[in-house]
């Protein structure tokens, strides 16, 4: 009895061995069913930049103008809409003015009784010099209406100075366009409350753009005013150059960069548009180039996987599988970025693949 429960037991347990290895070869099978991504691999690249200093700009318009009031009041109408052209002197927004119109009546009136004082007092003057010059009238008597008199031309001018005050503040409710531009953005519409400061529209000037880029303060003592910098507009590839026209002093608003202006000829403005993305490569002399940037490694932008605030690089472990590697990362260059850390100047990684990679993704080298 018991030698029967004992084969019972060692046939039981081979069976399940079996059934576990049969399950691991299917496992394994499965796995290698899938099919590998085709990938191409590269090496850290060198700094060929180190004679340059690269940097992401945007092309804006050399003058923007923000338009708003120096009066409050509810706005009756916009005349123009976003994308619209405009000219140097045209009506763009109406304020109503009915409370400036009422002061500028009552400036009106107060004119209108000055005026008649200042008439009064003249005849008074004139009437008592000649008297006075008759010695028929005392000199106390000639000051007095000569301080009348001019008492009323003094009232008369704070009148014409309050009208003039007044007819200001009414120029400021028909806002009209400093330039010739486009709408680039409208803000507000017809029956909101417009307030002092307060944009109602944004106007970019016809015809001129620049390039706002911005530099680190390790590189920015290489760039002088007039350095020429290849431009390249990254939605249509087109190449183009320009001329550092600005270079900002202070980088205490912008995060330890500092601002640049590149202008862009007339005559290569063709196609572009406000807000398009450039990549820009200023060359400067080697021999004042850092040895550390000329030691960077450099890989594609293109290649690095982000993950919540982590980036890294996938790279072909020796069972031929994406394996992702997290590096820490330096410096753009274009369309490359530096290596700091994680990965050796010999050490290859994936920089393409024609399928999505995960940690364990089989993979083949084209």
């Amino acid at each position: 009895m018991i030698k029967a429960r004992f084969l019972f037991f060692v046939f039981t347990g081979s069976s399940l061995l079996l059934n576990a290895c049969s399950g691991n070869e299917d496992a394994g099978a499965m796995a290698n069913a899938e099919p590998a991504v085709s990938v191409t691999v590269s090496t850290p690249s060198g700094n060929d930049a180190a004679g340059s200093i690269t940097a992401s700009g945007q092309v804006e318009a050399v003058q923007t103008a923000n338009i708003s009031t120096r009066v409050m009041g509810y706005i009756t109408a916009i005349t123009v809409k976003t994308g619209d052209a405009v000219k140097a002197g045209q009506l763009l927004v109406r304020i109503n003015s009915t409370d400036i119109q009422a002061k500028r009546a009552q400036a009106d009136a107060l004119i209108t009784q000055a005026q008649a004082a200042v008439e009064s007092a003249k005849k008074d003057y004139d009437r008592f010099t000649v008297l006075y010059n008759k010695q028929s009238a005392t000199a106390k008597e000639l000051d007095n209406v000569t301080l009348q008199f001019n008492s009323a031309k003094a009232n008369l001018e704070a009148a014409q100075q309050m009208r003039n005050e007044a007819n200001a503040q009414l120029s400021y409710t028909n806002i009209t366009a400093p330039f010739n531009g486009i709408v680039t953005q409208k803000l507000v519409d017809a029956g909101s409350m417009a307030t002092p400061g307060m944009p109602i529209l944004t106007i970019e000037q016809n015809g001129s753009f620049q390039v706002s880029a911005s530099v680190p303060e390790s590189q920015i003592a290489l760039i002088k005013q007039g350095s020429i910098a290849d431009l390249q507009i990254k939605s249509t590839a087109a190449t183009l150059k320009g001329a550092v026209e600005q270079i900002s002093q202070s980088s205490q608003y912008s995060g330890g960069q500092y601002l640049i202006k590149i202008k862009i000829s007339d005559k290569d403005k063709a196609g572009l548009y406000a807000g398009m993305y450039v990549n820009v490569n200023i060359p400067v002399d080697k021999t004042h180039s850092s040895k550390a940037n000329a030691n960077a490694l450099l890989v594609p932008v293109s290649a690095i996987v982000n993950k919540d605030q982590l980036s890294g690089v996938y790279c072909i472990s020796h069972n031929n599988t994406a394996l992702l590697r997290w590096v820490r990362l330096g410096n753009n260059y274009g369309d490359k970025v530096e290596v700091l850390s994680g990965l050796a100047a010999d050490e290859k990684f994936i920089s393409s693949a024609d399928g999505k990679l995960y940690n364990g993704a089989p993979v083949k080298v084209k």
